[in-house]
Order: C-alpha cells, then sequence, then structure tokens
C-alpha cells in the first residue's frame, strides 16, 4: 500500500515491521539435524557407486556428522582384509573422519546406531541395512537409505 505522504519511504516501514516481527517471533536458527553413519553408507561408494556426502547435502543441505567408535571399529576390521570390500572399507575409514568421533555403551555397530536413536542424539541414522532401518524406525527415528540406483531418500517412521 502506498503511502499519501511523499516523506515517507514505504521500504523504511516494511523493513522495520520485518525487522519486528523476526524479534517478535525470537527464535534463534534452528540447529542444524545430526545423522549417524553406519559402514554400509560409508562403504557405498564403492559398492554401490553412492556419493554419501553429496545426497546428504542434497537431502538435508547443513547438517552435523557422527560416526560411533563401534562402525569406526567395524571399518577397520574390514580393511585388513583384501578385494573390494577391503577396498571399500578403507573409502569408508576416509569418508568417516568428516564425522565426529562418538563414544557408546554398544561395542557391535548396528547397536550402537540404535543406541543413539532411541537416546535422542541423532536426528538421523544414515544406513543401507534393511534390519538397521526397521530398528531404527521403530524407536521414530527417521532413516536415510539407498533408492534407486545411486539416491538416498528418507523414510520416515
Amino acid at each position: 500500500m502506498a503511502s499519501a505522504d511523499p516523506d515517507h519511504d514505504d521500504a523504511d516501514a516494511d523493513d522495520g515491521a520485518s525487522e519486528q516481527d523476526a524479534d517478535e517471533v525470537g527464535g534463534e536458527p534452528e540447529a542444524a539435524p545430526t545423522v549417524a553413519l553406519d559402514t554400509s553408507v560409508l562403504m557405498a561408494p564403492v559398492e554401490a557407486n553412492v556419493r554419501p556426502f553429496e545426497e546428504l547435502d542434497r537431502l538435508l543441505g547443513v547438517y552435523a556428522v557422527v560416526v560411533p567408535v563401534a562402525v569406526l571399529a567395524e571399518l577397520d576390521r574390514l580393511r585388513e582384509g583384501a578385494g573390494e570390500e577391503a577396498k571399500a572399507a578403507s573409502v569408508g575409514a576416509d569418508l568417516a573422519r568428516r564425522g565426529e568421533r562418538i563414544e557408546t555403551e554398544a561395542s557391535y555397530a548396528d547397536d550402537a546406531l540404535v543406541e543413539l536413536a532411541a537416546a535422542g542424539r541423532v536426528d538421523y541414522v544414515v544406513t543401507n541395512d534393511g534390519p538397521l532401518q526397521d530398528r531404527v524406525l521403530a524407536r521414530d527415528v527417521p532413516v536415510i537409505g539407498l533408492r534407486g540406483r545411486n539416491t538416498l531418500a528418507i523414510t520416515e517412521p
């Protein structure tokens, strides 16, 4: 609505109202969601031609990554072998460095991820493991997993 007063600048009035509205809402920016990565998704670049971090960027934009110590231990065990699985585990271990190491009571990788989900310490679990997806979804935590050939998608509980 235009002002009849030539000395009144509508843009300034709108800016002030917008700032006031923002202050009244009073919210700080929402914290970035935390995602926990499983061994299967960390090995996916080699095994399934999936680029997990590019896919997470596409799905979530901004996010924080955690990797349970149990997942790191599983990757270390797998990369000691030979062949494609060892190569995939080696790539996965390198990718895992992008996340924060996180301790859990569980020493088995799947149990560690379920523990994080059940305790509300993560907003998503990223895995291609079907039984693990079911366990996480049963705790009302969304799962990000493989859809199609090389795309990740979110499954809500």
